[in-house]
């Protein structure tokens, strides 16, 4: 019986071999999953990104076109308001004329 357990201990290069094989292999096997791995993860981003590259175009030209509509609307607001402010000089100046 003790000899049994001491064959079981002995390390033979051919065992070490196999070792390193399984090793080997198993890294091998990792290496192909983490790149098939990051290859998906790459292929996602890429469509996330194409996909947000296009919402972010459609959000540009629609607060330029926003952004133009409110440009507007200052620029009406301004003219009233010159307007209003030339109609008051006027009637300040007609008030006093009349009272000289």
């Amino acid at each position: 019986m003790i000899m049994a357990v001491m064959a079981r201990e002995i390390w033979t290069d051919e065992r070490l071999d196999d070792l390193n094989k399984k090793v080997d292999d198993g890294f091998a096997d990792t290496k192909a999953e983490t790149r098939a791995g990051f290859a998906r993860v790459d292929r996602c981003f890429a469509e996330t990104e194409a996909e947000t590259a296009e919402r972010f175009d459609r959000l540009e030209t629609r607060m330029d076109r926003q952004f133009g509509e409110l440009n507007q609307r200052f620029d009406r607001m301004q003219i009233a308001l010159l307007g209003s402010a030339a109609g008051i000089i006027a009637a300040l100046i007609g008030l006093i004329a009349t009272q000289v």
